[in-house]
């Protein structure tokens, strides 16, 4: 069985969606290399709806631009939608219309390996409410970001979640990279 492993960017004041405003300034070739190196070391990749309506969008057309925009057109990608229905992007499939969307996230995990899911939303949520999460890594940026609304922060109510840190990476522009594992039940 492989693991599930999120990759969620972050501000200092826990903005995770205006990536765009701030995370570029601390992306250096150490980041560059860590972050082809998590997703060459994944079969596929899951997300939602609008993450992978971003990532479409963005990497679709790069085909042929780099090692890594070539590899996220080419890895096998996992929608988790009830309403998309005939996904463009190449290698995609939709999972989440059987009515069990954790048993198909579940089935997932124990026949593809290792898989990738970038930010942190109700895919996330739902991995970790029913113990699918193996890793969380925060790609902490030292900025912030001071316009973020309360939907665009990691934080959500929800249940208490518990982690034991795995490492830490610190990079010269200031990011950090910090693994997590979530904390089982039976773990505590």
């Amino acid at each position: 069985m492989g693991k599930i492993v999120n990759a969620t960017y972050m501000t200092l004041d826990g903005d995770v969606q205006n990536v765009q405003d701030w995370h570029f300034a601390y992306f250096g070739d150490e980041a560059r290399r860590a972050a082809t190196g998590q997703l060459y070391m994944s079969q596929a990749l899951i997300m939602g709806r609008e993450t992978y309506e971003g990532f479409e969008q963005a990497w679709s057309t790069r085909t042929g631009a780099d090692e890594f925009a070539d590899r996220m057109n080419s890895i096998k990608k996992y929608v988790v939608s009830t309403t998309l229905k005939d996904p463009t992007w190449t290698n995609t499939t939709v999972v989440g219309g059987s009515g069990d969307t954790v048993a198909e996230l579940r089935a997932l995990k124990e026949q593809e390996g290792d898989i990738l899911q970038y930010g942190y939303g109700q895919v996330t949520r739902l991995l970790v409410e029913n113990g699918l999460l193996d890793e969380l890594r925060i790609w902490l940026h030292p900025v912030l970001s001071g316009k973020a609304k309360p939907t665009d922060l990691l934080y959500r109510d929800s249940d208490q979640v518990s982690f034991t840190l795995n490492g830490v990476e610190t990079q010269s522009t200031g990011l950090i990279v910090l693994s997590y594992t979530p904390v089982t039940k039976t773990d505590s």
